[in-house]
């Protein structure tokens, strides 16, 4: 196919195991893990782990990813729809909250194909950059239940400069708009847990809190009142990177300038302790635990 599934609009031949395109990848999604995750946002995790799915490649490609083994690389096994849709099954049966799409915009159509086969009796996170079309966020009306996407960049410089984007805050802005208007507010259970609801995630980066506030602005202004941000400050040095501050994690002081200003505008959400700035916490992709629920790993 020639695709133009993100908003880059590359135009370029995607073949099932091989693409031309931005992202690098082929129609069929990589699969590098499947399995329980304790570490996203409360309502999300809660107590038995959300059920993620990583997909490999990125139509973004931020310079400083802490995923970067896969985002910039195939790793991964390809999967049809079908298998994917037993990739889901297996992990709803593992006990997790919900099925947790993590990158996977560039797969769009493989994927909605796998929550039509089967949709899960939880709900499906769609866990993106941002960074896609309003066409795209249309097409999961009914597939998908909860949002979980980044607000990176606002400026056309920052946005150029870390991901070859210029275009990402109105782009990521308008398909946040319309994953609001989709599930509108969000939905809670008795125990907290999403049901569905747009949550918004904001990294902090060293030396960029400029950037942070007006992204929070942007949120308070053009976002509707109650969809809840959650202020990351998990920044930590995964690339070879030499721009200015990507060499280190963040103070505590640029954090502390950020939440306040948060706080000020009353928005609400999460927010991360300092430990959380750790590549611990990054997981182990392709080991044992993550291809277990693998469909040819049937015994």
């Amino acid at each position: 196919m020639l695709c133009n599934l993100c908003p880059r609009k590359c135009n370029a031949e995607r073949r099932e195991t091989s693409g031309d395109g931005y992202c690098r990848m082929g129609t069929l999604p990589v699969i590098s893990r499947a399995a329980a995750h304790f570490w996203e946002e409360p309502c999300i995790s809660g107590t038995r782990g959300s059920g993620t799915v990583f997909f490999s490649g990125c139509a973004l490609g931020c310079v400083f990813c802490q995923n970067e083994e896969i985002s910039h690389h195939p790793l991964g096994r390809n999967m049809t729809p079908r298998q994917l849709s037993q990739v889901f099954a297996r992990l709803e049966d593992e006990g997790v909250h919900n099925i947790n799409l993590v990158t996977p915009s560039h797969f769009a159509l493989a994927i909605f194909e796998a929550l039509s086969i089967r949709k899960p009796g939880i709900p499906v996170v769609w866990n993106s950059s941002g960074y896609e079309s309003v066409q795209t966020i249309e097409a999961a009306r009914g597939l998908v239940d909860i949002f979980l996407p980044d607000l990176k960049y606002f400026s056309e410089k920052s946005a150029a400069t870390l991901a070859d984007a210029p275009d990402y805050f109105e782009t990521a802005m308008a398909a946040i708009q319309k994953m609001c208007e989709l599930t509108g507010l969000p939905v809670y259970d008795d125990n907290g847990l999403m049901l569905s609801g747009t949550l918004v995630r904001h990294l902090v980066l060293p030396l960029r809190t400029r950037e942070s506030i007006a992204i929070l602005d942007a949120v308070a202004q053009r976002l509707p009142k109650g969809t809840p941000l959650s202020l990351m400050r998990q920044y930590t040095p995964m690339t070879d990177t030499k721009l200015p501050g990507l060499d280190r994690r963040l103070t505590d002081r640029e954090y502390r300038q950020v939440l306040e200003h948060m706080l000020d505008l009353g928005l609400d959400g999460y927010t991360q302790q300092k430990e959380a700035a750790n590549s611990a916490f990054t997981p182990a992709f392709m080991d044992a635990e993550s291809i277990r629920l693998f469909p040819d790993n049937e015994k």
